[in-house]
């Protein structure tokens, strides 16, 4: 049987210590990002995201709580990278010795007060919002440009 993927499915996570949340400075835009990437065939959103951020970090996350899923657009993209399902965990227990070079970014420990200010994607600060201050799960749809900045957006 031939496989089509209508879409790509990522997974990325919140790493949380204190108050402190761990992102990439990701080099495309300079913005940060959490860590995470593409789903494997087959694999599980908790494997991947278990898998992408031990791969981005060197850190092996437990527990990790799916706190966002999100559809996001961007018409300018062929297909099948023109719509993303994007999982978002967060999680604050976690082992393991950070990698110095991470292959996606640099590695930060950002305070959750900054995460208002910083350049980051305009869906993640959707996200940011709901995780750390109204503090439930985001279900949304994100309508990008070219550019990756956001067009149009719905909430639920």
């Amino acid at each position: 049987m031939k496989r089509v993927n209508s879409l790509q499915r990522v997974t990325n996570c919140l790493i949380i210590d204190g108050n402190y949340v761990l992102l990439l400075k990701k080099p495309r835009y300079g913005w940060y990002a959490m860590p995470g990437g593409k789903m494997e065939y087959s694999e599980s959103v908790k494997e991947a995201v278990i898998r992408e951020v031990y791969e981005e970090t060197g850190l092996q996350i437990k527990s990790p709580e799916l706190c966002s899923v999100a559809t996001m657009t961007k018409e300018s993209a062929s297909h099948p990278k023109d719509e993303w399902m994007m999982f978002t965990f967060k999680t604050k227990h976690f082992s393991g010795q950070m990698i110095e070079k991470s292959p996606e970014g640099i590695l930060e420990w950002i305070h959750i007060d900054q995460l208002s200010t910083i350049p980051t994607a305009p869906s993640d600060r959707f996200i940011h919002d709901y995780v750390f201050k109204k503090e439930q799960p985001l279900y949304a749809s994100f309508d990008l440009d070219s550019k990756d900045q956001l067009i149009d957006y719905r909430l639920g």
